[in-house]
């Protein structure tokens, strides 16, 4: 499988993008900084939204993905804290079990936010190591799905 560029079209089956629109929502602090409001929403279900900062290990291209996990009560985002390009790796639902996985390039600066449910491949920064700050839910209840799959490899 080839690694696609990530668009907010191409990525909507799955969650939404993390960064700033071509315009400001408005203007706040008298002027001088630009508020994009509510670029996604939080899925929590009874739980509460928690931040967190994951550091994650590189992959490098062509990468074997093996393993795809959801997360059913809420929805995961997750933000570079790095200069860095990354891969998301995600998965249509079939009948409860992952479909085949899309491998989307995400660019340096540029999050996404994965609704709740949706399959997907570990965290996966291209090259060196990085950190993430990730936006999930805590609470009551199962809220993760690990499954091993028929190894993929995702090329360049």
């Amino acid at each position: 499988m080839k690694v696609r560029p990530i668009t907010a079209e191409a990525f909507a089956p799955f969650g939404e993008l993390l960064m700033p629109r071509a315009q400001p929502t408005k203007m706040i602090n008298a002027g001088r900084c630009e508020r994009h409001h509510a670029l996604a929403t939080v899925e929590r279900g009874d739980g509460e939204a928690i931040i967190s900062i994951f550091r994650s290990e590189p992959v490098r291209l062509p990468y074997e993905c093996a393993l795809l996990e959801r997360h059913p009560l809420g929805s995961q985002a997750f933000m570079p804290l790095g200069p860095d390009p990354w891969l998301s790796v995600v998965a249509p639902d079939e009948g409860g079990r992952p479909g085949a996985p899309l491998a989307f390039l995400v660019p340096a600066g540029v999050g996404v936010n994965l609704r709740a449910g949706v399959w997907h491949g570990v965290l996966t920064p291209l090259d060196r190591a990085a950190d993430f700050l990730v936006v999930d839910r805590a609470g009551e209840g199962n809220n993760l799905e690990e499954v091993a799959i028929s190894p993929v490899i995702i090329e360049p």
